[in-house]
């Protein structure tokens, strides 16, 4: 049997990692700036993490949610505490897309509604209502085609007041990221997030706010959205929640209420990803990861700004977006080859950083060094 050919693959076979660092099969180490897609957040095989890991393998490492499992409560307790959420809810998942599916349809049940906003640029993920909300025909089936998204213009305050006058009483969810990953790092503007809360307020719409790749600290705050100084109904979380092990959840206001058997998973919230997410969350807060990618981040952006060619950067904290010019197409391609160093893209000629939260001044400068030897 042949795998399912869908990945472009760089001819590369990692074979170790520790912190932002990782090395390939013939020994060649390369500086990780990437974070498998935004997904370490403390690093690659932090010793606290890898422990905690490990000692709950030797207990027990799953059975169904047909039991009470504590560790479940430890995590919605430290979440609640760590984002600030501590009146909100938890259900646990597997995946983002999974996330933002259950966010969608426990929008509907809440509301009995069927229409939902998105934006252009987005993404939320290939499942069912994730991908209809996803701005990307090409990879939306058939059979996931809908009418009832409503794709309106990224930060448009004017076209959104409209669609609220137009379909209000028909509107039961809008979804945004704070941040967009995949659509080129376009930034949220608060007067738009702020709007979104208003209009939703007043029309009994639910706020789904999409953090899956620019949450759970990566922005320098827990969710990027925390910058519009709004609360959301429904968070959606996933990449960095588990550095690596597959786990998501959604933070849910507390007057949306749940009933038996209205949302259900298999795998989620077991006890190895439960184990894997506090053991970020303890590690996120004891060593001010936030703050780290806030200052780093900062720091990165200020030196990227003030490079020639470069056509603007953009994002919060450690998620960057650098747009460049045509021109320079092969400048990801070169800084994994020549300088060995993990990038990722989004859009033509947009670099992509997602590095860990630990991420070092040391690396930034070595990434930077990299930057001005392939521009100048």
């Amino acid at each position: 049997m042949n795998l399912f050919d869908v990945y472009p693959l760089f001819p590369i076979e990692i074979v170790k990692a520790l912190g932002s660092a990782l090395w390939d099969k013939d020994g060649n180490e390369y500086l990780d700036l990437y974070g498998g897609h935004a997904v370490i957040s403390i690093g690659h095989t932090h010793p606290r993490y890898v422990q905690r890991v490990t000692d709950q393998l030797n207990k027990i490492g799953f059975y169904s949610n047909s039991i009470e499992n504590p560790l479940q409560v430890q995590l919605a307790s430290l979440l609640g505490k760590v984002s600030g959420k501590e009146d909100y809810q938890l259900f646990l998942c597997n995946s983002g897309a999974e996330a933002n599916e259950n966010a969608l349809k426990l929008a509907s049940f809440y509301n009995g509604r069927k229409k939902v906003i998105a934006f252009t640029g987005a993404f939320h993920g290939r499942t069912s209502l994730a991908v209809a909300a996803t701005h990307n025909p090409k990879i939306v089936a058939p059979v996931n085609e809908t009418e009832n998204v409503i794709f309106l213009p990224f930060n448009d305050e004017e076209a959104l007041e409209k669609a609220f006058a137009d379909y209000g009483e028909e509107i039961s969810s809008v979804i945004i990221e704070g941040i967009q990953g995949v659509g080129g790092i376009q930034v949220a503007s608060i007067s738009f997030l702020q709007k979104i809360r208003t209009l939703t307020k007043q029309y009994n719409a639910v706020y789904i706010a999409d953090a899956v790749q620019c949450g759970y600290g990566r922005s320098g705050r827990f969710y990027s959205h925390d910058y519009a100084d709004v609360n959301a109904d429904i968070y959606s979380m996933a990449k960095g929640m588990g550095n690596g092990f597959p786990i998501g959840g959604i933070s849910i206001a507390p007057h949306i209420k749940p009933w038996a058997g209205m949302l259900g998973t298999t795998f989620g919230g077991n006890y190895l990803a439960c184990a894997a997410a506090l053991a970020v969350l303890e590690i996120l807060e004891e060593e001010k990861l936030m703050e780290n990618a806030k200052q780093i981040g900062d720091y990165l952006k200020l030196e990227i700004a003030g490079f020639n060619n470069i056509n603007e950067v953009r994002g919060r904290g450690l998620m960057i977006g650098i747009d460049l010019p045509e021109e320079m197409k092969d400048l990801r391609k070169n800084l994994l080859f020549k300088h060995r160093i993990f990038t990722g893209e989004a859009k033509p000629y947009m670099i992509r950083l997602l590095p860990a939260l630990s991420l070092s001044k040391e690396h930034a400068d070595h990434f930077l060094e990299a930057m001005y030897e392939e521009i100048k």
